[in-house]
């Protein structure tokens, strides 16, 4: 059955997206599970990620990425396994499995262990040569102070080494980087990361509700959002639409509504 039409909506851009992407954070979903949520929500997933190490011990990630690409989605692998693989002097073994496995994209990141921003940047080269680059900035500590001061500079680094979009740390609880611990948006950082990239090369990690309402409040309906929770992907597709109370004026006025944290 097509899709309803009655309602007058924002404009929503159609895959396959340049912006308003919706990046979904996999933590460990079965192929089934993984088979239900595209049934109703491909149209609106654009990047899978597969969060840590969970395709590393999942024996059926070549299906599961296998049946991403047929539903149109790009499958990406979490920075923390290629994080602990480059620890390990073993990154290039690692990205010479995510090629077997199929994946389209990867993302690179150094918010685990210890990586020089020199050596970040020449992981980025090396991935891009074979997979679309998102390079994540940010730690996965509480309490990074610095973040509008250094998060620019590594944004513009990581693009200029082959990245294609930039990801803001926020992990799966929502209150590191670019939240404080309270979950609450850091409106300096965002600000800082848009300034240094651009909106559209920027993908936000908001995994909670009221963050995602912030960014689409903020934004529009197209920004880029991520980590959101496999299992909520239609109900972040509303907030950006305005089908629910948190933006419903998005979809009243047509406009930005640019409202302070």
């Amino acid at each position: 059955m097509p899709p309803p039409e009655f309602l007058d909506l924002p404009p929503r851009s159609a895959k396959p997206r340049r912006v308003g992407l919706t990046h979904v954070l996999d933590q460990g979903a079965g192929l089934g599970a993984t088979a239900d949520v595209l049934g109703s929500g491909a149209g609106h997933i654009d990047i899978w990620k597969v969060g840590w190490g969970t395709g590393y011990v999942d024996p059926t990630i070549a299906d599961k990425v296998a049946l991403l690409r047929e539903r149109g989605v790009d499958a990406c692998l979490g920075g923390t396994l290629l994080e602990i693989a480059w620890s390990q002097g073993l990154a290039e073994e690692c990205l010479d499995w995510a090629l077997r496995v199929g994946f389209p994209c990867v993302e690179v990141s150094r918010g685990t262990v210890e990586m020089p921003l020199d050596a970040k940047r020449e992981l980025i080269r090396r991935a891009s040569a074979d997979f679309t680059v998102l390079a994540e900035v940010g730690t996965k500590a509480p309490g990074e102070r610095l973040a509008s001061r250094n998060w620019p500079a590594e944004c513009i680094s990581d693009l200029e080494a082959g990245a294609h979009l930039v990801v803001t740390e926020g992990r799966q609880s929502g209150t590191v980087g670019t939240f404080d611990e309270a979950g609450r948006v850091r409106p300096d950082v965002v600000e800082a990361v848009v300034v240094a990239a651009g909106v559209d090369r920027v993908v936000f990690e908001a995994p909670r509700t009221a963050q995602q309402a912030w960014f689409v409040r903020h934004f529009g309906p197209d920004v880029n959002l991520g980590n959101v929770a496999h299992d909520e992907v239609l109900a972040v597709e509303t907030l950006r639409l305005g089908l629910r109370s948190d933006t419903a004026l998005v979809a009243r006025c047509g406009q930005r509504d640019a409202e302070p944290a």
